[in-house]
């Protein structure tokens, strides 16, 4: 009989211990990680845009831009005041917890609040390898369809809060919010769905007001 390698199941053990070699780094310096994804073109950039302006004054933000090329995003994301990491990923279709680690320790990150990781724009592999974040937020376009939570169904179980984008859109492209809230909840009944435009800016108050009172009740958890 021949031998058979777990390979898979090696992969995620190491995954595992850089993650939480990224979870000691943050606790250590008290930054906050969230991991942001989402489809290509789904808005994650101009999400960032106006997150960052919502939070201007009160956090000190940085972004860790991850692309298998070009650096478009992160030349954005500078232009609205915060700190831009450029990731190539060399090829891989997702961040995992090791390329993290080496992202982070390029900043001081005594001088950041808040590190967004834009991961690489793809539904299946960044919803499989923990990157050591204190929040998984990821984007549905609404373009995507209310139907997609049956299709990548490990995304929507993983994800803390999920940021409906495009809503202003949702009658062009006959998007039943309603219906993508009964296809979510089987799978995530605590997940957090806030309908967005980030083109319009309509719904992303709600958006910072759920991300403020994150991090405030992450604040008071550390005193």
């Amino acid at each position: 009989m021949s031998d058979i390698i777990e390979v898979k199941a090696g992969i995620e053990a190491e995954n595992d211990k850089f993650a939480a070699d990224v979870r000691k780094l943050l606790r250590n310096t008290h930054t906050r990680l969230i991991n942001l994804m989402a489809s290509p073109g789904a808005g994650k950039t101009s999400l960032l845009e106006q997150t960052i302006d919502g939070l201007k004054g009160a956090y000190k933000i940085a972004v860790l831009e991850a692309d298998v090329d070009a650096d478009v995003d992160a030349k954005r994301i500078e232009a609205h005041g915060a700190k831009a990491v450029q990731i190539h990923t060399g090829g891989s279709c997702h961040m995992d917890a090791s390329m993290t680690l080496q992202a982070l320790q390029t900043l001081d990150l005594n001088e950041y609040d808040l590190i967004f990781l834009e991961n690489v724009g793809n539904l299946v592999c960044p919803a499989e390898f923990d990157v050591g974040a204190d929040l998984k937020v990821m984007i549905l376009s609404v373009p995507e369809g209310d139907d997609k939570p049956l299709k990548y169904p490990l995304m929507f179980q993983v994800t803390d809060c999920i940021l409906v984008n495009k809503i202003d859109t949702d009658e062009i492209f006959d998007f039943d919010l309603q219906k993508l809230q009964k296809n979510v909840a089987p799978l995530n009944p605590k997940a957090q769905i806030i309908p967005i435009s980030a083109f319009t800016g309509s719904g992303v108050e709600n958006w910072i007001v759920y991300l403020r009172e994150k991090l405030l009740a992450w604040n008071y958890s550390c005193h």
